[in-house]
């Protein structure tokens, strides 16, 4: 841009350069006829004197403007180029994170690997999926591995995104449905969510559609299964999807992946018995 910009001025740099020049050729022809000594041989040397120098001058402004614009997009190359590779490095230093931070063991057969370690590193580092997708904060974390009590980091393998975690009523006391997280992990399909196709995965997380159909909108008075006007209960109603919607494809992707290759585990809302086999 730096470039672009001085090759517009550089024309009218020069001309205001050369305009200017005739003025002081003439302020000099002026002294020298009022000067008694006047001889016309050498006002004839000195304008051809001035003129060499005028020429110099403009050359070496020309050739100025030409250097600073070709620093100018020898540096800008660089940058570019510069800020491609922090891009490519931070993606590349996400994956290896996501691999070093997942508290279970992934099979990676048939998966892509780079979403499988991204996918990680987005839900155990950026999203906190299992604060909301376990038991509850009594069983989210192992026995002495409790961070908030001081200890180091252990999450409990046994309830690690397989749902269950109850919210209490909603929207509050009253006949209300409970709110229950769902199970992330792989059923028998090998697919997470419940079977789920990546299609409805994206679907849901986009639109914040419930495809269980849990809590439908109360139609007449509330009793204890369905949510009350205006909360609109084909919707996930506990669920921040309205920030996750405004991840990229490639985001989605990557989670998904990432749930695929975590360990199935057995139980959640709505969840037949013996999912994982």
């Amino acid at each position: 841009m730096c470039a672009v910009a001085l090759l517009r001025v550089l024309p009218r740099t020069i001309l205001s350069f050369a305009r200017q020049e005739p003025s002081q050729t003439s302020d000099c022809i002026l002294l020298a006829q009022e000067n008694r000594n006047y001889n016309p041989g050498k006002k004839i040397e000195r304008n051809v004197s001035m003129t060499n120098s005028n020429f110099i001058k403009t050359t070496g402004v020309i050739t100025a403007f030409v250097a600073i614009i070709a620093a100018g997009m020898v540096n800008s190359s660089r940058h570019v180029r510069a800020h491609d590779d922090d891009d490519d490095e931070g993606e590349e230093a996400k994956i290896d994170r996501g691999f070093q931070i997942a508290p279970v063991p992934l099979d990676l057969l048939g998966k892509n690997r780079k979403l499988v370690g991204l996918g990680s590193y987005i839900v155990n580092a950026q999203s906190g999926c299992n604060g909301c997708h376990s038991t509850g904060p009594a069983n989210e974390y192992a026995a002495n591995g409790n961070p908030y009590f001081g200890q180091e980091q252990v999450v409990n393998v046994n309830t690690y995104l397989g749902g269950g975690r109850d919210f209490g009523p909603f929207p509050g006391p009253g006949p209300f449905p409970h709110i229950i997280s769902r199970n992330l992990t792989p059923d028998k399909t090998g697919r997470p969510e419940g079977g789920n196709t990546f299609a409805t995965f994206k679907a849901i997380i986009r639109t914040g559609i419930d495809t269980d159909n849990v809590h439908p909108t109360c139609t007449g008075a509330p009793d204890g299964k369905c949510i009350p006007p205006p909360f609109h209960g084909d919707l996930l109603q506990i669920m921040p999807w309205p920030v996750y919607q405004n991840m990229t494809d490639h985001d989605l992707r990557a989670i998904y992946e990432y749930l695929s290759a975590i360990p199935c585990l057995e139980g959640g809302p709505g969840e037949p018995a013996n999912r994982c086999n």
